[in-house]
């Protein structure tokens, strides 16, 4: 997987791919990795850290893309 530059974004799929790793199935990851991302914004509205943490996902995990992402309002940090 590429270096991914936006933090939420790489705690986000670091976290999906080792809850996968350790047997937890596709919506128990993808579940707490929206946890995970509102922990962090609290003020994202739970449809918006699903759509966000989901679009993360399928990009980096299911096709494997490198490329630039919608990313979060921390996009810059990193």
């Amino acid at each position: 997987m590429a270096e991914i530059g936006r933090r939420c974004e790489r705690a986000v799929v670091t976290a999906y791919s080792e809850l996968r790793k350790t047997g937890l199935d596709d919506l128990q990851a993808f579940q707490s990795c929206t946890t995970l991302y509102r922990i962090h914004h609290p003020e994202a509205k739970l449809s918006e850290a699903r759509a966000l943490v989901s679009e993360w996902i399928d990009h980096h995990i299911h096709r494997g893309d490198t490329g630039a992402t919608a990313g979060c309002d921390c996009a810059g940090e990193g």
